[in-house]
């Protein structure tokens, strides 16, 4: 006798797609519990005007007597794209939370650097580990003319035109490091002259504005 196949079954037989009206399963629309669309979500924080780089995210795997503990180092460099940057080395489990670290240490550390309009007022030099960073000022038009960390901390820190070269070693975090050491050793040359002259530079006066003085004085003759 020839066993036949079945082609049909119990509404709750395995291959029955259908489903009932008490079913809880997943519909092709239903997202599932919990948290709906991302972009239907408010944001969690406002923008702070603050510009934001990471730079590089290193695994670091430390082996221990019952096996193998792995975390995550973020690099992120802050600035507000005027004259202030800020650099921190995020540490963290997740690499998540490695960046939110990296990010809130480096807006605590941010500092602010000399700058000449979109450049830098004058060549400077500056060595950090085996790592050494050589910047000069270049004309409009020029750009950043820099890869990796040096060009990361010219972006967020204002800087559109400069000239720039590293030696020696190609460490991320040095490199980081010895730009951000030349950024804090510029000086503004007139300041700088006059204080070595000892002449006190008078703080410069406002100037009214034309327009409204003209139109003062056309309303007071009439």
């Amino acid at each position: 006798m020839t066993q036949q196949r079945r082609t049909g079954g119990p509404p709750g037989a395995r291959g029955d797609r259908g489903r009932g009206p008490g079913d809880r399963g997943r519909g092709p629309g239903d997202r599932g519990r919990g948290r709906g669309p991302r972009r239907d979500r408010p944001q969690e924080r406002e923008d702070s005007g603050l510009e934001e780089r990471v730079i590089k995210i290193r695994r670091v795997s430390k082996v221990v007597k019952g096996g193998r503990h792995l975390s995550f180092n973020a690099l992120v460099v802050v600035g507000d794209g005027e004259g202030k940057v800020g650099m921190s080395l995020g540490k963290a489990k997740a690499v998540p939370d490695a960046v939110r670290k990296g990010t809130a240490g480096a807006r605590r550390e941010m500092k602010a650097v000399v700058l000449a309009g979109t450049t830098l007022p004058h060549e400077i030099q500056a060595k950090f580990g085996g790592a050494k960073v050589l910047l000069r000022p270049a004309s409009p038009g020029t750009g950043i003319i820099a890869g990796g960390g040096v060009r990361a901390v010219m972006e967020v820190v204002g800087v559109k035109d400069v000239l720039s070269k590293t030696f020696g070693s190609s460490n991320t975090l040095n490199i980081v490091r010895a730009t951000l050491l030349a950024l804090s050793l510029l000086r503004d040359p007139k300041t700088e002259v006059a204080r070595r002259m000892g002449v006190t530079i008078p703080a410069s006066v406002p100037q009214p504005d034309p327009v409204a003085v003209a139109v003062a004085s056309a309303a007071t003759e009439g």
